[in-house]
């Protein structure tokens, strides 16, 4: 199973060919975020699901009390790049609103039931975030 920064790498050299069908019938996208204090940019795999026009991310870190670094990221700076498979885009990210998640929350569970463990684990509301191409 690939994970990290071995995910990365193995994805973006096969174009997703390795590292976008995963665990448990999952896909996964890469999520390219702009560090909020040092101006690197950083790719994390996730799991997603396309809704519409827009491809939907989780930003659970595992259930976790603090949100994960790259959805931190976003949130300073929402222009963000992602891959799927071989499609390459720039896109807006922003987090889902509460009529929205409402829908999202439970068309993200569908594919990944760890998410409702992940909320019971922690205060914060996980949110559901929507990366939409420009």
């Amino acid at each position: 199973m690939l994970f990290g920064e071995e995910h990365v790498r193995r994805y973006q050299e096969t174009d997703g060919r390795e590292g976008h069908d995963w665990e448990k019938g999952t896909t996964i996208l890469l999520l390219t975020t702009t560090g909020r204090k040092s101006g690197k940019e950083y790719t994390t795999p996730l799991i997603y699901r396309k809704h519409g026009d827009a491809y939907v991310v989780v930003a659970s870190k595992g259930g976790a009390p603090a949100h994960p670094e790259w959805y931190l990221n976003l949130q300073a700076n929402p222009r963000v790049k992602v891959q799927v498979l071989g499609d390459k885009f720039e896109a807006d990210a922003r987090t889902a609103t509460p009529e929205e998640r409402r829908e999202l929350w439970p068309f993200m569970v569908e594919v990944w039931p760890d998410y409702e463990e992940y909320q019971k684990q922690t205060d914060r509301q996980i949110p559901v975030v929507l990366l939409e191409r420009r």
